[in-house]
């Protein structure tokens, strides 16, 4: 007992120091470079200048899961009182008007009061309070990473993916024509989705995590597959810099646009090469995080009730076409994203089954689709071009094996003969438990 009690405060306190590490070498590197870092950006959210309020309240809403329902009311009508009050003051300074105060002094406030309860309260309170903490973290060093993306990227290979995208038919510019036709009202409802991610995430958290009070913590959650797309995913912006159609061909090209996105398609080339791109777009199309963050949104909703079920299935088809009709991805994008959560969930799904050979085929299956899939978008571009309708169903074709082998392997009933491709009806499957609810 008390070496596992040594353990589950030695994994925590890991993590925060390498947190906070993560945090420093952010802000050196941002400060040498002139730019916003995760530290300076958290003391602008104290300052009454935050950076983003749908983060801060999701953030606090995260922390309020683990405590009771008084302490948790209080926390949050403190927050909304604090943010009305900081922007009574911006109002009447002539400040920039922003919220995202509130909260973060809430949850300051709550981590100082919830660090004098009893132990076993405590534990509970700083488990949600932590997951808090670390999506606002992540949220401030994603956004010095993008950063780090346009130094590290000076060119960009959005002319190898865009001819790679002939294979899927060109999707960003059909759905970009497609909201141009419909009016403003769509593309409104879609910019909502497309920017609240994050919050539809926290409500979906929110009911796998509502007994955690007084029950113990489910092994895997949402969160946990977020934050581990989070650290894994953007190593792809620095290793393939790609900002998409709307900037390298469209309206935002800040005249290095090479076509007009998405009323004209560019003239076909068969020599595509790195081009030279601003120092001030983000290379952070490859792979398309949002669709991969969507996907893991509507994965997590399939065992909740059925308005959260049909919730992340509109959240996950609107992301992906707020992602192709903003002109924010190519297609390409969302295929490696998506084939990347599938793989990420497979890793940290059911930790309890173990690494079997099932769990070692669809990871084995997903990193090698994966690979294939950026590779060949970046050297056999115009093969795919030459040949879109055999490369269009390579492509797509790897996504639907990924996908069959993933529901086969975690959601396909006992007992069916899908489910013989997945390993449920071995061992493991005979003697496993129904999936609980909060899963």
């Amino acid at each position: 007992m008390a070496g596992g009690g040594t353990g589950s405060r030695i994994l925590p306190a890991t993590a925060a120091v390498a947190a906070l590490i993560a945090l420093l070498a952010a802000q050196i590197w941002a400060s040498m470079h002139h730019v916003l870092g995760p530290l300076h950006s958290l003391l602008d959210d104290y300052l009454g200048n935050p950076q983003s309020a749908a983060v801060s309240w999701a953030g606090l809403g995260l922390a309020c899961i683990g405590v009771p329902a008084r302490n948790r009311m209080l926390s949050l009508g403190a927050a909304a009182v604090l943010d009305g009050l900081v922007l009574a003051l911006q109002a009447a300074c002539g400040w920039h008007v922003s919220i995202g105060t509130g909260p973060t002094l809430a949850l300051t406030a709550l981590i100082v009061v919830v660090c004098r309860w009893p132990e076993s309260q405590r534990r509970t309170a700083l488990h949600a309070i932590a997951f808090g903490v670390l999506l606002i973290m992540a949220s401030k060093l994603a956004d010095t990473w993008l950063l780090v993306s346009i130094i590290a990227g000076p060119r960009v290979l959005d002319q190898y993916v865009q001819l790679a995208d002939r294979a899927l038919g060109e999707p960003a510019w059909l759905v970009g024509q497609a909201l141009d036709a419909l009016g403003p009202i769509p593309s409104n409802i879609l910019h909502v989705v497309y920017i609240q991610l994050p919050v539809a995430a926290v409500v979906v958290a929110v009911w796998q995590l509502r007994h955690v009070t007084t029950s113990p913590w489910p092994r895997h959650n949402l969160l946990r597959t977020f934050l581990v797309l989070g650290v894994i995913g953007p190593l792809g912006y620095v290793l393939f810099p790609v900002v998409g159609p709307v900037f390298a061909y469209g309206p935002l090209g800040h005249g290095l646009q090479l076509a007009d996105w998405p009323h004209t398609l560019p003239a076909l080339s068969f020599s595509p090469r790195p081009m030279q791109f601003d120092s001030a777009t983000a290379r952070n199309c490859m792979p398309s995080m949002h669709s991969a963050w969507a996907t893991a949104l509507f994965i997590h909703s399939r065992n909740a009730p059925r308005w959260l079920r049909w919730a992340g299935g509109f959240w996950l088809v609107c992301t992906l076409l707020a992602t192709l009709g903003f002109g924010y991805h190519y297609g390409c994008d969302l295929v490696a994203g998506i084939v990347l959560c599938l793989t990420v969930e497979s890793a940290l799904r059911e930790p309890e089954r173990g690494w079997d050979r099932y769990r070692v085929r669809i990871v084995g299956l997903g990193v090698s689709v994966l690979a294939g899939l950026l590779l060949s978008y970046r050297f056999l571009a115009v093969a795919m071009a030459e040949h879109p309708i055999p490369a269009g169903f390579v492509v797509l074709g790897g996504l639907a094996t990924v996908t069959f082998i993933f529901y086969a392997t975690w959601f396909a009933a006992p007992g069916s003969r899908i489910a013989l491709w997945g390993g449920r009806n071995t061992r493991w499957g005979e003697r496993r438990l129904p999936e609980p609810a909060i899963d």
